[in-house]
């Protein structure tokens, strides 16, 4: 399975046992992707999670 990586474009494959939800990182640009949806394959930047140190 391939696609693109929405950051750099760079072509993506997938691991065969790859799961919906899943945080993938691209292999040119270092950024951390989550695979959306497998039919069809959709895949996004990961949501950056923001720390709210106990407030």
């Amino acid at each position: 399975m391939t696609n693109l990586c929405p950051e750099c474009e760079a072509e993506l494959r997938l691991p065969t046992n790859a799961m919906e939800n899943e945080l993938i990182a691209c292999p040119d640009c270092g950024s951390e992707l989550e695979i959306l949806s497998l039919n069809p394959i959709e895949i996004a930047l990961a949501p950056q999670v923001e720390e709210d140190w106990g407030e």
